[in-house]
């Protein structure tokens, strides 16, 4: 009989390959998917070298296809003239159902579609996607008073207990 894979199993089999940090300073994260990503030999072998940037990255719906826009994968150190073009477009992996139910959202008025991070997950490459609202200034201020909030606190806790 098979035993249950626990939780530090499933984090062991995830090796994240880069984060889109800006995403959570510049949006207000609604919900997320994981979807897997079509590559070709050479970005495979680049992501492997965990060299990666979601930066500037989004993505867009089209003709009932989702497509990764901007994402750089830099080209393979050892590949040769066959290597890949760093910038193109990639094609995300979904359900139909999930696509529906992520349009819906991404379609109202003021909510994308961002990556939050690029990782493989047994063997195969995956990104988190969300449905995110673009945060205002005043939002940003106010994320900042509260992560200063909960560094004092955090601090004076600390402080404390010696």
């Amino acid at each position: 009989m098979a035993r249950k894979p626990n939780k530090k199993d499933q984090d062991e089999s995830i090796k994240i390959i880069c984060r889109n940090r800006r995403a959570f300073h510049e949006y207000i994260i609604d919900d997320t998917l994981e979807c897997g990503i079509v590559l070709t030999g050479t970005e495979v072998k680049s992501l492997r070298e965990r060299s990666c940037s979601l930066e500037d990255a989004y993505a867009k719906l089209e003709d009932g296809e989702v497509w990764l826009i901007g994402s750089d994968i830099p080209e393979y150190s050892m590949g040769n003239r066959m290597n890949h073009t760093p910038k193109r477009p990639r094609k995300l992996l979904m359900h139909r159902r999930e696509i529906a139910k992520f349009a819906g959202k991404a379609s109202q008025r003021g909510f994308t579609l961002v990556p939050l991070k690029m990782y493989f997950k047994k063997g195969r490459a995956k990104v988190e996607l969300a449905v995110a609202r673009g945060k205002q200034l005043y939002d940003k201020r106010q994320a900042a008073k509260k992560a200063d909030a909960q560094k004092e606190i955090r601090r004076a806790l600390s402080e404390r207990r010696r």
